[in-house]
């Protein structure tokens, strides 16, 4: 994300990846203006029914419009917003859709300003801009998973496999058909996956190095990393992330630091019960000043929910008192998504506290 213009209740920005979307799609609600080039039927061409004519044409204005809802799902091409619209040339009153995508740029307006957890994400978006896109390709003979990592998630983007049943046959032609399939896995990788990605080729052992080759050898691709995991399928790319096995690749991504403090707060609750999850036992970690860090899913915390009388949003402003951090996480990844199970909040604490 670009911040083009900057100020306590207006921002001009560019969305640069999907990552931007997300972070857009969490802070988009009501209370927001937003503006942005788009299209209307022109009113004077209506029919003669009195109604708009969808023969009409579409007349490309500048569109400002206050948010009701949106839509979106999750590091996909374009988010959908809904709202009433404030100021164009006409149809002032009238409801509209800005349907936002990767490049464009948009201003948003919050009257009140925004608060210090919209900011956040704001600028944590602005930090990742201009990361490489990662392609993370989990090679076993007979199945190659290809996983797609933001800053913000782990998506899976596609599979090939020759798993489903059949004979075998003997060794000589099972090795022809593993063959044809690495080739022709490699090819459909060539034509789906951009020069510019990082590719990245992980799972247990021998088959990715096979695969490099033909990637390498017949397609001049460039292979970032062949990282040996204990298991294949999705649980190659999580061992991935949780062990932290790419190195500097993906060090600065949230997703690692989210993975990392989320590892570790399981690992607390089994061992030296230094954690507090449950309405009860976060308030008491927070009013003792125990805890060190908070990590909340990041669309709980913009909801309704709250802990004892205050919401949520409200409560974790207790956090600067005693210098505590925040971490907001996605849940488009594989512990996000534990972490929602668990209530959608769970702090690591300086200490561990009683019951």
């Amino acid at each position: 994300m670009k911040i083009i213009q900057d100020g306590f209740n207006e921002k001009k920005i560019r969305l640069e990846t999907e990552d931007d979307l997300w972070v857009l799609a969490r802070i988009a609600s009501k209370g927001m203006n937003i503006g942005m080039l788009g299209e209307r039927r022109d009113p004077t061409t209506a029919d003669t029914g009195g109604g708009r004519s969808k023969s009409a044409e579409r007349k490309k204005m500048y569109i400002r419009l206050d948010v009701e809802n949106s839509e979106y799902v999750d590091f996909s091409d374009n988010l959908r917003i809904h709202g009433i619209i404030t100021e164009a040339k006409f149809d002032i009153g009238s409801h509209h859709t800005h349907i936002i995508k990767v490049r464009d740029e948009i201003s948003i307006t919050r009257q009140s300003g925004f608060s210090k957890i919209d900011e956040d994400l704001l600028k944590e978006s602005v930090t990742a801009s201009g990361r490489e896109e990662i392609a993370l390709l989990v090679v076993e003979s007979d199945e190659i998973i290809h996983f797609g990592i933001t800053p913000r998630g782990l998506i899976e983007k596609g599979m090939w496999t020759m798993r489903g049943g059949g004979k075998r046959g003997d060794i000589k032609s099972s090795s022809a058909v593993a063959d044809s399939f690495r080739k022709q896995v490699a090819s459909e990788v060539n034509d789906s996956i951009g020069k510019s990605v990082v590719i990245i080729l992980a799972g247990p052992g021998h088959a990715k190095e096979k695969l490099k080759s033909e990637l390498t050898e017949n397609f001049g691709m460039n292979i970032a990393k062949l990282i040996p995991t204990s298991m294949g399928g999705r649980g190659s790319a999580n061992e991935v992330l949780r062990e932290g096995l790419a190195g500097q690749i993906l060090e600065n991504y949230s997703i690692i630091k989210e993975t990392e403090l989320l590892q570790k707060a399981w690992s607390s609750l089994a061992t030296d019960g230094k954690v507090a999850y449950g309405s009860e036992m976060l308030e008491k970690a927070m009013n003792e000043g125990a805890i060190e860090t908070l990590l909340i899913n990041a669309d709980l915390l913009r909801s309704e929910d709250k802990i004892g009388e205050m919401r949520l949003s409200d409560w974790v402003k207790k956090l600067d008192d005693i210098g505590g951090d925040l971490v907001q996480c996605s849940s488009e990844h594989d512990d996000g998504k534990q972490l929602l199970g668990m209530g959608g909040v769970i702090a690591l604490l300086r200490y561990k506290i009683g019951a």
